[in-house]
């Protein structure tokens, strides 16, 4: 009996990029049945939310989790980037057992992985299976991604301390400062790992981005231009998590949601544990101590009518997807933000760590979804400040104009997830291309 065409992803650690895709995973098994299995790399015990999601995997999406690595030789600072890229380096040797394996049970057309893990092509070319990047972030980024390397050999001083914004091909100029987080000290270990897999890009077949033309039209169109060495690009955004999480016990939060006014809400706090750290939940969840004991005494108390506190996590899409929510305060995670514009709803944009700052950047003066809260001398936002903006989104004249543009960006995000829609036209060719794969294999 003829095999079906089968793919294997390397995800980075954190549920921000396995959601996007599984849901890749998803369309490929569904709408062209090639099936997948994700191969785990971690450095300890999951999460018990990414426990939960890659147990409910659907059926044709298996999941192989990888014996742990060891970090205690990194010093407590140690970067995300720099984690991140030597989980998939020092998972190597596992990594390479796990997919043998594969290669000798099921029919293998491609290697998928994302971001860091570009060190993972050595073994699927040792195999003979096309190497390709799933890339969960913006065309913004990556654009900037495949011109590092370039700018890495122009410059010599941080970018930073650049005069001038630094040109992304296809994007709006963006000041150093706002570049995302690693290369912001380029002595540092996470700007030479950025690097390295920035640099690996070229060996991948192929590239598929989440995102579309609407929302990000000049990234798009000069990442789609061919150049001589430069992989194949397939806009297939937005892709988000669909239904509701079974881990997530969301009934609170929603019941308050149904008894306020039309787009009215602003304020659902899902609140987290203090930490220096602005990137603390990546790795980790759930923290050690209950995030509620660091609040005022009486808060929960004086706040109940006007505001809701979750302390686990929340079912985002459903409360974008609520009637009564009127605006997003978000932190600018691509997945957030490709929520909002299915689900139609403006932004404020509270940028923390990674590229979003980049996403900001890009939401208010390039997408214009978005207003963004002024910082003060202090890098505090008062709360002058904090209702002035919220008060904008919600009943100014800047609010009415950015709901209009996200009304716009909702239907052309359904548009181009439908039947004849650009991104499933491109996850179509996509799919070919690796079905063709097996036959050349025969």
């Amino acid at each position: 009996m003829e095999k079906t065409p089968h793919i294997a992803i390397v995800p980075s650690p954190g549920m921000g990029h396995l959601i996007p895709l599984v849901e890749f995973a998803k369309r490929l098994k569904n709408n062209h049945n090639i099936s997948s299995t994700f191969i785990i790399p971690n450095d300890g015990p999951l999460s018990i939310s990414q426990k939960a999601f890659l147990d409910s995997l659907p059926m044709g999406l298996n999941h192989i989790i990888l014996p742990p690595v060891n970090f205690d030789d990194l010093p407590q600072d140690t970067q995300m980037e720099t984690r991140i890229s030597l989980m998939v380096t020092r998972s190597l040797d596992s990594l390479r057992v796990a997919f043998k394996s594969l290669v000798v049970e099921k029919n293998m057309v491609a290697l998928f992985i994302d971001l860091f893990g570009t060190d993972a092509f050595d073994v699927a070319i040792e195999f003979g299976v096309s190497p390709y990047v799933f890339f969960p972030s913006t065309a913004m980024a990556l654009s900037l991604f495949l011109y590092l390397p370039k700018l890495d050999q122009m410059t010599s001083c941080e970018y930073r301390d650049l005069p001038e914004p630094v040109q992304i091909p296809g994007c709006l100029p963006v000041h150093g400062k706002d570049l995302l987080d690693p290369v912001q000290d380029r002595k540092n270990d996470a700007y030479k790992w950025v690097l390295h897999n920035a640099k690996r890009y070229m060996m991948a077949e192929g590239i598929a981005v989440n995102s579309f033309k609407e929302l990000e039209g000049g990234a798009l169109k000069a990442l789609l231009e061919a150049e001589p060495g430069k992989p194949k690009i397939y806009p297939v955004g937005p892709l988000i998590q669909t239904g509701s999480s079974s881990d997530v016990d969301g009934s609170g939060c929603l019941k308050w949601l149904d008894g306020q006014p039309c787009g009215s809400v602003l304020f659902i706090w899902v609140v987290r544990s203090p930490s220096d750290q602005a990137n603390a939940t990546y790795f980790n969840s759930h923290g050690h101590k209950d995030p509620l004991g660091f609040l005022p005494k009486g808060f929960l108390e004086r706040t109940k009518s006007n505001g809701f506190v979750v302390s686990s996590w929340a079912p985002q899409a459903q409360i974008l997807s609520h009637s009564s929510t009127g605006g997003f305060l978000t932190h600018c995670g691509w997945n957030s933000i490709l929520e909002t514009v299915v689900h139609g709803v403006p932004v404020i944009a509270w940028p923390l760590y990674a590229e979003q700052k980049m996403n900001a950047v890009s939401l208010t003066e390039g997408i214009k979804m978005a207003l963004r809260p002024t910082v003060g001398e202090n890098g505090i936002v008062n709360r002058v400040e904090i209702a002035r903006v919220v008060k904008s989104l919600l009943e100014g004249e800047e609010g009415k104009v950015i709901r209009t543009r996200i009304r716009d960006l909702k239907d052309a995000a359904a548009n181009v997830v439908s039947k004849d829609g650009c991104s499933t036209k491109t996850l179509d060719k996509l799919a070919s291309m690796l079905k063709n794969k097996d036959k050349l294999s025969l």
